[in-house]
């Protein structure tokens, strides 16, 4: 069986060409089914494929017993409305082990924008759970996503892979914390929709905060990203006489001016009766007027700020991202020897095969003569001397045949196969 994996991610692909390959959860089983009946009905049953579709990426899993990296090329641009060569421009394509090493980093949050995180752990398991649903999952994809989820369990285990974020948004969260002795009660408001937003929202969905809400100039993008975290959106132009509602506020537009003045954060704090803000400006220019940071109840960082934070550790994430390839190493190596002997099967079957028929044609003569009355020792021996000689007949004909190449060959097989000794 031959393995491959077609996908881009937010290293290799701008966020509105990543949107054209966004799959739904809910879409997942008819897009498989269409993946797999453009092989065509000869290859169609034959083939496996499981998609995992998140912000960040979109990957399409494939087995067969040969590889088809150019057709399924061709029908994901086809899928997104795109040319073959623009996707393969955005693309990565990997087959056999570096196709499984690059499932075993994904599961195991080497691959994520967040080093370690264990958000795309859960939604590599919807996916497969969705693909064994939709009758797409053969044993060949199950196998390496099961070792997948052994290896990501493993590595977080093992190391302290997910004990050293190095995201902006879990950055900011950490700083949050510090602040505030419990997120749950707090009020968080983010400015902006982007991908920036969109991943500090995750962060702070996982400390479950009393509110969250997504302020945006266009309304329906705010609402449609408020809604993955039970949220609420509001318009952009509502924001000076909302602000004072919020403990926390993270803001990355792509203003060229500053979209909350010194003067707006000075009423919000009277409002609130001088309760603390932490606010965090991750846009470039910025979203924050620099004066604010003067403000003794606020607690203002930039993009420089929590860059610093973000570098602390710096050698302990190398030594966890070091011991997590180690143990994804072992794990390439176990699947590609699994996948390998999965060629000998048939052979294996067709020998197991063989020796019951042998043993049970043995068997049935030792019953005959035992119901005639003969001795039980020599039907045991005579037992035993057919079975030996049914083995032992293919070699010892082999030893016989062919030229002396040949014979010196099978002679050697025959050593190791029958002479070695015992461990």
């Amino acid at each position: 069986m031959a393995v491959w994996a077609l996908g881009l991610n937010h290293t290799t692909a701008p966020l509105d060409l990543r949107g054209r390959f966004a799959f739904a959860l809910d879409q997942l089983a008819p897009t498989l089914h269409s993946l797999r009946r453009s092989f065509g009905p000869a290859r169609h049953p034959e083939v496996e494929a499981a998609i995992i579709s998140t912000c960040n990426r979109t990957e399409i899993y494939c087995a067969a017993e040969s590889a088809a990296l150019d057709h399924t090329v061709g029908w994901l641009a086809e899928s997104g409305g795109v040319s073959p060569a623009l996707l393969r421009s955005h693309a990565y394509s990997l087959a056999d082990d570096e196709a499984a090493r690059h499932a075993f980093r994904v599961a195991s949050g080497l691959d994520s924008m967040v080093l370690g995180e264990a958000q795309i752990l859960g939604q590599m398991k919807d996916a497969v759970r969705a693909a064994e649903q939709a009758g797409s999952l053969g044993s060949t994809l199950n196998q390496l996503f099961q070792r997948s989820f052994a290896i990501a369990k493993e590595v977080r285990t093992a190391t302290e892979i997910g004990a050293h974020s190095i995201s902006m948004a879990a950055a900011s969260v950490r700083l949050a914390s510090q602040l505030f002795e419990d997120l749950r009660q707090t009020r968080v408001l983010f400015i902006g929709a982007g991908e920036m937003i969109d991943l500090a929202a995750t962060h702070f969905a996982a400390r479950q905060p009393r509110a969250m809400v997504v302020a945006n100039r266009t309304i329906e993008r705010g609402e449609k990203l408020a809604s993955r975290f039970g949220g609420e959106a509001m318009r952009l132009a509502d924001l000076p006489n909302r602000l004072a509602e919020f403990d926390i506020v993270v803001s990355c537009t792509a203003s060229t001016l500053p979209l909350i003045g010194l003067g707006a954060v000075e009423r919000a704090l009277k409002q609130r009766k001088h309760r603390p803000m932490f606010m965090v400006d991750l846009a470039v220019p910025r979203d924050i007027e620099p004066e604010v940071q003067a403000l003794s109840d606020v607690y203002l960082y930039t993009v420089d700020d929590l860059a610093q934070v973000v570098q602390q550790g710096q050698a302990q994430r190398q030594a966890a991202v070091a011991e997590a390839e180690v143990i994804i190493d072992a794990g390439v190596q176990s699947f590609m020897h699994w996948l390998g002997q999965r060629g000998s099967v048939p052979l294996i079957q067709q020998l197991n095969a063989q020796a019951d028929a042998w043993r049970a044609a043995e068997l049935a003569r030792a019953r005959k003569l035992l119901a005639k009355g003969e001795d039980v020792d020599a039907v045991l021996d005579a037992m035993s001397r057919g079975l030996t000689q049914k083995l032992l007949h293919g070699a010892m004909a082999e030893l016989h045949a062919g030229d002396a190449a040949a014979r010196e060959q099978t002679a050697q097989a025959i050593a190791r196969l029958f002479l070695r000794k015992e461990r």
